[in-house]
């Protein structure tokens, strides 16, 4: 069973170093450490900052891979317009069990975030600046970093600066998840779609992207464009941040040039010579097949070109030894766990195609699997976040890599081989990982009864409560009793108040010790406007 990953893995490079300067001679950069090695860092305006991203063909490197200049113009002529200051807010919530690089730069490298943040800070005219995070120790390095460098959250201030803590889960790291909780709302996607670069944090157009970018953008505002992009591809320069695990001798960030074999970087962390598939971009990515591995390099377009996805930049081979299709349900699980709750395609959807992953392993045939394709295809583009589409991804490109193994088990007795859960998740739930708030983390001390005896089969309980109650083919509940999730509590209530024959009840579970229900870590802006006027 593979580990959980340290929130700090090894980190190795190749080439010359650019973002992980330093790395060598110190664990952590504090800011005289930082001005040693990097040097100091002159203002730009903001049309020369977005020149900048542009000539190096920045894009965001927490997954979405939006054109950086793009969208720091677009707050800018959005705050323009509208006569408002700007927000910027790095993301550096990482919540995915195979991502650390982003973890890795706030807890050793600090001030180069910073640095990229406060660049656009200054060339927008904000006068906030919140940096998202997860865990405990990348808390403690960048409220470090803040008070280093003078940065609080006093209305007297001209910069008001804080870090926002959330609990780590998967939905956390969303854009939107994130605005809400510094606008002092939970966690979670709101369930409408608004581009923050309209209206964000407190309604202001905002600037939110992920920490490695910003620690990029410095990287090229202090040496030029010109020297930045004499390493790397010509059409993608610089360097990229990984994080390797699953199938390997030693889990690893690395920092490599773009345009790197793929193949080079596994065999960097110690992977198998001929790994049966890697799965690229993380949880939300793509599998890709041994063949096209030797195919693969390091880049963005390329790993689109060959089916495979640079994403959230978690490379996972796996061997031969094991289950391809096991391990990807060990996934598919976590991401169903993983649901915020609030639309169907995300908390009856995901459990839904995990569930179907789990019919065609047992053998369904090909009925399981054409029911698990239509599920698929059906939680795409309808979620409240891109976490429904995202794990659709995961599973379509599960069948379409796997396919020898995959006819083994619908046409089969399976593959014949164990799983050996060499995909690293959270050890012990979410709060393992650190810092996740048990209130928000899954199952509550509630588990709600069915009375045989009473229930009459009128099915209402399954309309009011899905996430609980499937009704089987002769229209009574399958279940006899179960654990209600706590974000679905009220509705567990409004059930059992609306039985026509009072078949239900909701009984406190009493084993185990009770979880804590203490509220996250909350910063001192919280529930501002954060805006500072």
């Amino acid at each position: 069973m593979n580990e959980a990953l340290p929130d700090v893995p090894e980190v190795r490079v190749v080439g010359l170093p650019q973002l992980t300067s330093g790395f060598d001679l110190v664990e952590r950069l504090d800011l005289p450490m930082h001005l040693k090695v990097h040097g100091p860092l002159d203002p730009l305006g903001g049309e020369q900052l977005a020149q900048l991203a542009e000539r190096i063909h920045l894009k965001g490197r927490g997954g979405a891979g939006f054109p950086f200049h793009k969208k720091l113009r677009s707050v800018a002529e959005s705050a323009i317009r509208r006569g408002v200051r700007p927000v910027v807010v790095v993301n550096g919530s990482e919540d995915e069990p195979a991502c650390r690089k982003d973890t890795v730069l706030i807890n050793r490298a600090p001030h180069l975030i910073l640095d990229g943040a406060l660049l656009c800070a200054e060339a927008l005219g904000a006068r906030t600046l919140v940096v998202g995070v997860t865990r405990e120790s990348t808390q403690r390095s960048m409220e470090a970093a803040l008070a280093e460098r003078g940065l609080g959250n006093s209305r007297r201030s001209a910069l008001r600066a804080w870090v926002q803590r959330n609990p780590v889960r998967m939905v956390t790291g969303a854009a939107a998840s994130l605005i809400r909780s510094i606008d002092g709302g939970p966690a979670i996607p709101p369930g409408r779609k608004v581009s923050a670069s309209r209206s964000g944090v407190g309604g202001a157009p905002t600037l939110l992207s992920n920490a490695e970018t910003f620690a990029q953008l410095a990287i090229a505002a202090r040496i030029g464009p010109e020297r930045y992009a004499n390493t790397g591809l010509y059409d993608e320069p610089g360097t990229v941040m990984l994080t390797v695990s699953g199938a390997v001798a030693r889990p690893m960030v690395i920092e490599v040039p773009t345009g790197v074999p793929l193949r080079y970087v596994l065999q960097l962390a110690g992977a198998p010579p001929v790994p049966q598939g890697v799965l690229t971009g993380g949880y939300h990515g793509k599998w890709i097949d041994a063949a096209t591995v030797d195919e693969a390099i390091v880049s963005r377009n390329s790993l689109d070109a060959v089916g495979g996805s640079l994403g959230a930049g978690a490379i996972l081979p796996i061997g031969q030894g094991t289950c391809p299709l096991g391990e990807s349900l060990r996934v598919a699980q976590w991401l169903a766990e993983e649901s915020a709750g609030q639309c169907g395609p995300c908390y009856l959807g995901l459990p839904a195609a995990a569930r179907g992953l789990e019919d065609v392993m047992g053998g369904g045939g090909p009925a399981a699997l054409e029911a698990l394709k239509q599920v698929a295809r059906n939680v795409k583009r309808r979620g409240a976040c891109s976490h429904p589409d995202g794990s659709a991804m995961f599973l379509e490109s599960t069948i379409k890599a796997f396919t020898d193994d995959l006819a083994a088990h619908v046409l089969g007795n399976g593959c014949g081989r164990p799983v050996e859960g060499v995909l690293p998740l959270f050890e012990g739930g979410r709060a393992a990982a650190g810092g996740t708030d048990a209130a928000e983390s899954g199952e509550s001390r509630q588990r709600i009864h069915v009375d045989w005896t009473l229930c009459r089969g009128h099915g209402l309980c399954a309309d009011i409560l899905p996430e609980v109650f499937e009704l089987g083919a002769d229209g009574f509940p399958t279940v006899a009793q179960a654990q209600v999730p706590r974000y679905a509590e009220a509705k567990a209530l409004r059930a059992v108040r609306r039985c026509p024959a009072l078949a239900l009840r909701i009984e406190e579970d009493t084993r185990g010790q009770a979880p804590s229900r203490n509220l996250p870590v909350l910063s001192q802006g919280r529930g501002r406007r954060a805006l500072g006027r």
